[in-house]
């Protein structure tokens, strides 16, 4: 974990984190968040939308972009301002999902910066994409 202040941002620096998302990891996220959708949970009820079997909950995913930001880019002490984000794709259990964070710009007299930021699935396929704006570390 390298602590990166504004100072120290350049437009185009990236980073990811990849996981692989288990059935475990869908329950726990289920019961610590209370979002028990049998959408995520329930496979016989999911065999009757379109995705056909239990989709891991977008809120999930998001959060492995959280890992991101703060753990590697800008990493510690970073503190989240917004997110924006689109789901393109389901995410189901078994996928390995790849998170990333680009800086697009940097704000350096509001201690600002903007990233693209999305997830892939393991065919290198965009399941989600969007914006977050931080605001970095002071401290060195």
């Amino acid at each position: 974990m390298k602590l990166k202040t504004i100072h120290n941002l350049s437009v185009g620096e990236k980073a990811e984190y990849s996981k692989m998302i288990s059935q475990q990891d869908v329950i726990q996220f289920a019961e610590l968040t209370g979002d028990k959708n049998p959408l995520h949970l329930d496979e016989e009820y999911a065999k009757g939308t379109m995705f056909q079997k239990p989709v891991v909950h977008g809120a999930m995913i998001t959060g492995l972009i959280s890992a991101v930001l703060g753990m590697k880019l800008p990493g510690p002490g970073a503190l989240y301002a917004s997110q924006e984000l689109r789901y393109l794709k389901p995410v189901f259990i078994g996928d390995s999902v790849t998170a990333f964070a680009e800086v697009k710009e940097i704000i350096t007299e509001k201690n600002r910066v903007i990233f693209r930021t999305g997830c892939t699935n393991q065919n290198r396929e965009l399941v989600a994409e969007g914006i977050s704006i931080l605001l970095p570390s002071k401290q060195q």
